[in-house]
């Protein structure tokens, strides 16, 4: 049994796409939650900064060694943020 040599590929694609998603709309919910400013303020100024993480994202998913690298590349930082993020709501009281 042969394997596709197109999955390495798609997954790479796979992982910039929905994993730089993720990273990006990660980031922006925890700066939303750890930036002193208004809420709606935070969000917007990480919003906009998100399409420099996205595109690092993307960046990164192709340049990693390996595919498994370039999905651990993306989802580590991902979890990491938005447990940053949840704890931050909670000590805030916003959940």
């Amino acid at each position: 049994m042969t394997s596709n040599p197109a999955f390495p590929v798609i997954s790479r694609l796979f992982s910039a796409v929905f994993g730089g998603y993720l990273l990006a709309s990660s980031i922006i919910v925890a700066s939303g939650a750890l930036m002193p400013e208004l809420r709606a303020s935070a969000v917007m100024a990480s919003s906009l900064s998100s399409y420099a993480i996205y595109t690092a994202a993307v960046i990164w998913a192709f340049a990693a060694r390996t595919t498994r690298g370039a999905w651990f590349g993306v989802l580590a930082p991902s979890v990491l943020v938005l447990a940053v993020a949840a704890v931050a709501w909670i000590a805030r009281g916003l959940a």
